[in-house]
C-alpha cells in the first residue's frame, strides 16, 4: 500500500492526490507538515533530508519531490500521463518544469504575503504579483481554444498545474481576467480526482479517509 506523507492543503501534495485518484491507485495519506511538528525528526529526515511535504512511500520506495513522485506514479500506473514517445514527453515535461522554473517563485511570494495587510508584506510584493500576472498571462496565451496543456487530453502537466494555478487564480490581488484560464479550471475542477484532491469531496481509494 502507496503511503502519502503530507497534509491535504499542501499545493505539492494535492498533485500526487489528483495523480492518484486519476489512476486509479489506493493509497494512505498521513498528516505531515510543520503545523503537526513531525517532518523536523530525525525519522521524517531519513526519509526526506528536505523536511518538507510530499513524501511517497512504495514498499522499499521513498520519493520526494512532487513532480518526480508524478514521474514515478505514471511510469507504473498510467503512462499515457507522461507521453507514451520521447517527443510526447517534452510537450508534457516541458510544463512541469516551466512551473517550477518560472511560476514557482511568484507563486509563493504571493502565497505567503497576499494575506497580510500592505504595511506588512515584502519589499518586492507588487513585482512579485507583477511576475505572477505575467505567468498567468503565458498560461492564458496557450490554453486559450485548448482544453488540456499538452497533447489533446489529459497529462501530468495537469496534474501539475491545476492545484496552484487554482490558487493563483483566487488570489486577491490587481489582476486582470483570465477567462481561457478560468475555463480549463473549471474543466478541472469538474473532475472527481481533483474535487479529492482539493478537498471538494471524500476519497474512496484513500484507506485512512
Amino acid at each position: 500500500m502507496i503511503r502519502l506523507l503530507g497534509r491535504q492543503t499542501s499545493g505539492n501534495v494535492q498533485k500526487v492526490i489528483f495523480m492518484l485518484e486519476e489512476s486509479s491507485v489506493k493509497y494512505t495519506r498521513e498528516d505531515y507538515g510543520r503545523q503537526f511538528n513531525n517532518t523536523q525528526t530525525p525519522e521524517y529526515k531519513k526519509l526526506n533530508p528536505n523536511a518538507k511535504v510530499p513524501t511517497l512511500i512504495d514498499g522499499d520506495t521513498v520519493i520526494w519531490e512532487s513532480h518526480t513522485i508524478l514521474r514515478y506514479l505514471a511510469a507504473l500506473h498510467a503512462p499515457a500521463l507522461s507521453g507514451l514517445t520521447p517527443a510526447e514527453k517534452t510537450y508534457v515535461e516541458r510544463w512541469m518544469d516551466w512551473l517550477l522554473a518560472s511560476l514557482n517563485t511568484p507563486y509563493v511570494a504571493v502565497f505567503k504575503d497576499s494575506k497580510n495587510e500592505p504595511d506588512k508584506r515584502a519589499a518586492d510584493f507588487a513585482a512579485q504579483c507583477a511576475d505572477l500576472v505575467a505567468q498567468l498571462t503565458i498560461l492564458e496565451g496557450h490554453i486559450a481554444g485548448k482544453n488540456y496543456f499538452a497533447l489533446d487530453r489529459l497529462t501530468l502537466a495537469d496534474v501539475a498545474l491545476a492545484p496552484i494555478v487554482k490558487r493563483c487564480l483566487e488570489f486577491r490581488i490587481d489582476k486582470p481576467d483570465f477567462p481561457e484560464l478560468a475555463r480549463w479550471m473549471k474543466a478541472m475542477e469538474g473532475r472527481p480526482a481533483f474535487a479529492v484532491a482539493t478537498g471538494a469531496k471524500p476519497s474512496a481509494l484513500n484507506t485512512a479517509a
